[in-house]
């Protein structure tokens, strides 16, 4: 089987870094998970602050089966992130990583088909590249990122697209949240049915 075979199949995923930490955002704040940064998006948010994650052939190609053993050393929870992770199939990884009883989440812009095996699925739309329409009701929880007061409205139109159990988050964009969380905090308590994510995990200057 040639690389890309390799790559196509999942056996194989261009690595950007991997690492236990505590998830920062979300629904599941404050919770011990294994990270696993996949290289290559194509979405291209100006505000990313993982820039370096775009162009996959800057990561290694690594084997998912190395990646899988990695997990099991630390932890029953992993987190699946980019980058743009369903970019690249994901059925390989997550069978496996079924097959250990571990819990596996994901953390998509849904600007690519979807594949996988998911306990959670963290929906986070991009504006310059919009969600593929199947991925919407599949969606466990919806992550909108507030850089401006029009993203307010942004929010309600994606809110509008997800089942109805999923949990909604507003999160303040990094470099503007002392400018966007108090309107947040004004927006969610006149809308209770949003919540507010903050990226702790840069409060607490861990990964």
């Amino acid at each position: 089987m040639t690389k890309q075979e390799k790559l196509n199949k999942g056996i194989l995923l261009p690595l950007m870094e991997e690492f236990y930490t505590i998830q920062g955002e979300g629904f599941h704040s404050g919770k011990a998970a294994y990270f696993i940064r996949v290289g290559g998006c194509d979405v291209g948010c100006h505000w990313c602050d993982v820039k370096e994650s775009w162009d996959a052939s800057l990561h290694p190609t690594t084997e998912t089966d190395k990646i899988i053993a990695n997990v099991i050393k630390y932890s029953k929870t992993v987190v699946i992130t980019g980058g743009e992770p369903l970019e690249w199939n994901m059925d390989y990884l997550t069978s496996k990583l079924k097959e250990k009883n571990i819990k596996i989440h994901l953390e998509t812009s849904g600007s690519s088909r979807l594949s996988g095996e998911w306990d959670w699925i963290c929906l986070s739309p991009k504006k310059n590249k919009l969600p593929v329409n199947s991925i919407y009701q599949k969606a466990h929880e919806l992550k909108i990122i507030i850089r401006s007061k029009n993203d307010f409205i942004f929010a309600e139109e994606q809110a509008k697209l997800v089942n109805l159990k999923c949990e909604l988050f507003l999160q303040p964009e990094w470099s503007v949240r002392e400018k966007i969380i108090p309107l947040m905090t004004d927006y969610v308590m006149n809308n209770p049915k949003w919540k507010i994510s903050i990226q702790t995990h840069k409060y607490l200057n861990i990964p």
